[in-house]
């Protein structure tokens, strides 16, 4: 099963940080979260990740490169602007195939069990299984 990590944001409550820092580049004890994420996903078993950029893409592009050094293989949609969750989706699905996907946020931590997702196999009857973690104490309303 592909992956795909969420990671073109402006990330702008994370200002100044984030003003020349892209928010998934941010460290998390001493490494950045997108590896955390990459590192984990290894771990479960997923191997193919499409990872979207747009902020700062560059940056991400020269830390996580091939994915080779985490056992993964790693593609990039780039955006010129970003086009927000859905429309990076969207962007990305020449990449993800016609098959289901995980889809991560790249600037979000998760402490979920991925290899739980690694074999799960949605029901001819649903479109999606979501994973929700409830919003912290600091950012109650969440973005959706």
């Amino acid at each position: 099963m592909k992956v795909m990590i969420l990671a073109a944001g402006v990330g702008e409550r994370m200002r100044p940080l984030t003003n020349h820092i892209p928010k998934p580049l941010l460290k998390v004890a001493g490494i950045p979260l997108i590896e955390h994420h990459i590192c984990r996903l290894a771990q479960a078993g997923f191997t193919e990740l499409i990872i979207n950029v747009s902020h700062l893409a560059q940056q991400i592009i020269d830390y996580c490169g091939d994915g080779s050094r985490w056992g993964v293989s790693i593609v990039y949609s780039p955006e010129q602007e970003p086009l927000e969750t859905a429309g990076g989706i969207v962007n990305a699905f020449p990449l993800l195939g016609k098959e289901p996907f995980l889809v991560v946020n790249g600037d979000v931590w998760i402490d979920y069990p991925f290899a739980e997702l690694a074999e799960y196999q949605l029901r001819e009857s649903e479109f999606a299984h979501l994973v929700m973690v409830a919003n912290p104490v600091q950012h109650p309303r969440g973005d959706f």
